[in-house]
């Protein structure tokens, strides 16, 4: 990439748009019509997760004014993970911007990622936008507006040349979709064993979430019971868990329901449908680890469009830049409903492709 500054660099109110793709405006006007003053950025990252830092970070590197936005905190995706929850990778192949991630641990913990990733953004003077969240982007290729709303519902707006989507997918869990889903004692995201004490505690799932749960809540005391529709244990479930969960399931410390299913949840119980016929299971309380993925809609909202079966974004490989012009896709959303193929450790790297292609379009 050649090397690059921040004075050559022209602004979006000295250009004219790129492109004639103009995105429709998505829902209504702003309450007070009104539009607060900020300067045009060349580059606005929708997300501000570690693959959404890494693209502000080589975008800023390339000598462009960045923002970043976020309908939550730094990383918020991360903080909510289970307090206690150790990744399943290295600590080096989760570090951003060429800054050294230092860990005692093989494995870092959440709480020691959040804290770099806070290091990062700070050393680089990143512009995080936090708990604002985009609620439509109009405009076009090099004159765009993303149009928010913060957490009192004051709308705002940031204008920017090109933009980057780095939504991730954690806030959208996979709905089994039986009767009894929406109770109070059914959860989709999974946080710490101890109010679970002493408790019928149902588990749906067999990939690592649902057997990180299983073994936590049995071992802080709860009656755990595993359903999943497959055979067993997933086979790509981590190598120190998977003899775990498995070893539980043979002592019968955890009982578990192979090719089954969950048909309906009730107050004091779970029903689920067995090679065995129905059976109803005593409970106090589901975990739902079924997966999640990416908000398409939003995406949607946007002109994203998607191919196949596996909801793929148009993007080209290359650049990342999305079937709209001036609209790059970074992360997770990149490969659609297919979300165990891009994680940290290789998404952190989307930045530097759309930097150089950013290098090239506007220079």
């Amino acid at each position: 990439m050649k090397e690059s500054h921040p004075d050559t660099i022209q602004t979006a109110d000295t250009l004219p748009p790129e492109s004639p793709h103009t995105i429709p405006e998505i829902g209504g006007p702003e309450a007070d019509g009104s539009r607060p003053a900020d300067p045009i950025f060349d580059f606005l990252v929708v997300g501000a997760g570690p693959t959404g830092l890494a693209c502000a970070i080589d975008a800023q590197k390339a000598g462009f004014r960045v923002a970043l936005v976020d309908k939550g905190c730094v990383c918020n995706s991360l903080f909510h993970y289970p307090a206690h929850m150790t990744f399943f990778t290295t600590s080096e192949l989760l570090e951003i911007g060429d800054i050294p991630f230092p860990s005692p641990n093989a494995k870092p913990s959440r709480n020691e990622a959040l804290e770099y990733y806070r290091q990062v953004a700070a050393f680089y003077k990143l512009d995080i936008r936090q708990y604002q969240r985009v609620e439509r982007i109009s405009g076009a290729d090099g004159a765009f507006v993303a149009h928010t709303l913060d957490r009192f519902g004051r709308p705002g707006s940031l204008k920017t040349r090109k933009l980057a989507i780095s939504t991730g997918y954690y806030d959208l869990p996979n709905l089994i979709g039986i009767p009894g889903e929406e109770l109070s004692k059914v959860h989709h995201y999974y946080d710490d064993p101890h109010p679970y004490f002493g408790l019928d505690v149902a588990v749906i799932g067999g990939k690592n979430s649902a057997a990180i749960a299983a073994l936590e809540l049995w071992r802080h005391g709860a009656r755990v019971t595993l359903v999943y529709r497959g055979d067993g244990v997933q086979p790509h479930v981590k190598y120190w868990i998977k003899p775990d969960i498995e070893n539980r399931i043979k002592n019968g410390e955890i009982k578990a329901y192979f090719h089954s299913h969950p048909t309906e949840i009730t107050p004091d119980s779970v029903k689920i449908e067995t090679p065995q016929g129905p059976v109803t299971l005593k409970n106090d309380f589901v975990f739902a680890m079924t997966g999640y993925h990416p908000d398409f809609a939003f995406l949607e909202n946007f002109g994203i469009q998607f191919s196949g079966p596996d909801q793929l974004p148009v993007c080209d490989p290359e650049t990342l830049e999305s079937n709209v012009p001036g609209i790059y896709l970074a992360g997770v959303i990149v490969a659609g409903a297919r979300t165990n193929e891009i994680f940290i450790e290789n998404g952190r790297f989307h930045g530097r492709q759309i930097a150089r292609a950013l290098a090239a379009k506007m220079r």
